[in-house]
């Protein structure tokens, strides 16, 4: 049955599911990678498909939207009311760290926060949001294979795109945070929640640090090439 905020029918999305942020990197990555697909959410442009890996594995991709509340809502009902055992995130991010380039891969065992996400859990402490173990696995020994290059840490979740303090990334920095996103934390939190497999790939394409680098949109789309190379084969282990 469709829920408020898919369309799609039972069994059409595949056991694990790729997530961009945005809907036209989810339709490029099905053009690219896969095949056989079919569409299987539309509702709001949020475009969700399913198809075949190269090695004939079942996967779907759907976009998340922008921020903790979208991907929390599609990472919800994906997890919750159609079958999704695992839900790779597959995006862009800006770096905090000197010793990480533009393209170069993040793979998030941690995510730390400044949304309010935790709230409604009324705990009485600091909850440390993290990737499943075995997904952090099978994606570093696919990046080590590969020879692609990548960093595992902490990423920071934000809930502000334009900040007013300036300066407040560097407070992040100090930590050894690797840089910025804005959805795995509440990614994390709902596979937790729900008993699930959630992990966070991100490609540099902005930084904090290395400023004058002109990263236009066909580059930040090429340049995630390797990342979705990579989330796929891992993807496929849970295929």
């Amino acid at each position: 049955m469709p829920t408020p905020h898919i369309n799609a029918n039972k069994g059409d999305f595949a056991k694990v599911v790729l997530m961009p942020g945005d809907p036209k990197r989810a339709q490029w990555i099905v053009d690219n990678f896969l095949t056989d697909v079919k569409l299987v959410n539309d509702v709001r442009g949020v475009l969700g498909f399913t198809g075949l890996t190269k090695n004939g594995k079942r996967i779907s991709v759907m976009a998340s939207g922008m921020g903790q509340p979208s991907i929390g809502i599609y990472s919800h009902e994906l997890f919750a009311e159609y079958d999704v055992e695992t839900i790779i995130r597959v995006g862009t991010c800006g770096s905090y760290q000197p010793d990480i380039d533009f393209f170069d891969i993040l793979l998030c065992e941690a995510a730390s926060t400044d949304s309010n996400w935790l709230s409604q859990f009324a705990l009485n402490g600091t909850y440390s949001a993290t990737a499943d173990f075995e997904l952090v696995k099978d994606a570093y020994d696919v990046l080590k294979e590969k020879g692609y290059p990548f960093h595992v840490g902490n990423i920071f979740s934000a809930d502000i795109f334009y900040d007013y303090d300036k300066d407040v990334w560097k407070k992040w920095a100090k930590l050894g945070v690797m840089g910025v996103e804005m959805e795995s934390f509440a990614l994390y939190i709902n596979a937790k929640v729900l008993g699930k497999r959630a992990l966070t790939m991100v490609t540099v394409t902005d930084h904090f640090i290395k400023k004058g680098n002109n990263v236009t949109a066909d580059m930040r789309q090429k340049g995630l090439y390797k990342m979705i190379d990579a989330a796929i084969l891992v993807a496929e282990k849970y295929a």
